[in-house]
């Protein structure tokens, strides 16, 4: 374990490879951690579960990385739930979970009344069509949200579509990763035909 001390206080934890489910009792770290990254650990579910509950308490906590822990759907429902309640983070990533369309629909859900989130990155998580088309919906609605990872998701040209209609209507958006996704000419037609009504994303 790795950790920067400014002031004689943890900033910012950094876990690699050995998960111990005490080690993310966040409340019982400290009371001033602002950043954790538990990158590569294989948490699974149960682990997301932990951290979720401690979530729900914590108020220090803004960056949160969880990518490549196989939290799939489970763990992305667990993490959806304490979003709900948690008023702090505004940094989450969660790449190559497997989370699949379920655990898109999870965090879609979550994002509906979520005002806190900044940035989310779920690139790699074999959300398909399904999945875009959930997170689409959540972002007519969503009023926090500026950064959206989508990469390498599979959504293919009906998710292009999906995510294309909620940019006519979403204003907060700035940046949207949608690399490696298969939506063809007719997905980049349909993005490029919304980009010329938002007046928000700035980067695609």
């Amino acid at each position: 374990m790795q950790q920067t001390n400014i002031h004689n206080f943890w900033t910012y934890v950094y876990i690699h490879s050995h998960y111990d489910p005490h080690l993310i009792q966040l409340p019982h770290i400290t009371r001033t951690l602002t950043t954790l990254n538990l990158n590569s650990n294989r948490i699974g579910a149960e682990g997301a579960q932990h951290l979720a509950d401690a979530l729900r308490t914590n108020t220090t906590l803004t960056t949160l990385d969880l990518s490549w822990n196989g939290i799939g759907a489970e763990g992305a429902q667990h993490l959806a739930d304490a979003l709900r309640t948690n008023t702090t983070l505004t940094t989450l990533y969660l790449n190559g979970n497997r989370i699949g369309a379920e655990g898109a629909e999870h965090i879609a859900d979550a994002l509906r009344t979520n005002t806190t989130l900044t940035t989310l990155n779920l690139h790699s998580n074999s959300i398909g069509a399904e999945g875009a088309q959930h997170l689409a919906d959540a972002l007519r609605t969503n009023t926090t949200l500026t950064t959206l990872s989508l990469y390498w998701n599979g959504i293919g040209e009906k998710g292009a579509e999906h995510i294309a209609d909620s940019m006519r209507t979403n204003t907060i958006l700035t940046t949207l990763s949608l690399d490696w996704n298969e939506i063809g000419d007719e997905g980049a037609q349909l993005i490029a035909d919304a980009l010329r009504r938002n007046v928000s994303v700035n980067m695609v």
